[in-house]
């Protein structure tokens, strides 16, 4: 509709503008950067006060198994089912689906191995559910060295 070109530089002066003005104490909200975007988010101070208010429930919280399959898909993606029930040593069937009704991830294609299996993701979902804009700020676990984890008799 408008095909005005704005310089960069002008998009990220108005958008720290507004960061500058909600940050004031009158606003009981902020602007964000979350998910590769912004959203405007209630600040800390005034959550439990809009919480009662609006008589929110929280949150349903993942399961354990549903926790671990998605840790899996999102530090190993794309990741197949196999793989995952490789790692967690269970069927994974009820956790990816869950996952994938809650939208935290999602079908990435298939894979070029024998029988085509779905690789799966992460979604957009799943980085605004964390606050996190990309991957590589999930925390790196000591666990998943590979030093740590392997197998026979160690060197001296």
């Amino acid at each position: 509709m408008f095909e005005a070109e704005v310089p960069a530089k002008d998009i990220a002066n108005a958008i720290n503008g507004i960061e500058e003005k909600f940050k004031q104490e009158q606003f009981s909200f902020e602007l964000i950067r979350s998910g590769g975007g912004y959203q405007f988010l209630t600040k800390p101070a005034y959550q439990a006060s809009i919480g009662i208010l609006l008589k929110q429930q929280s949150k349903r919280r993942l399961s354990t198994s549903a926790l671990e399959t998605l840790s899996i898909i999102a530090y190993k993606q794309p990741v197949t089912r196999l793989d995952m029930e490789q790692i967690r040593g269970v069927n994974c069937d009820y956790s990816v689906n869950r996952l994938l009704d809650k939208g935290l991830i999602e079908i990435k294609g298939k894979a070029e191995t024998v029988g085509r299996p779905i690789l799966y993701g992460t979604s957009n979902q799943f980085m605004d559910y964390f606050g996190i804009n990309e991957i590589s700020e999930l925390p790196t676990p000591k666990d998943f060295a590979q030093s740590e984890n392997e197998i026979g008799e160690k060197k001296e």
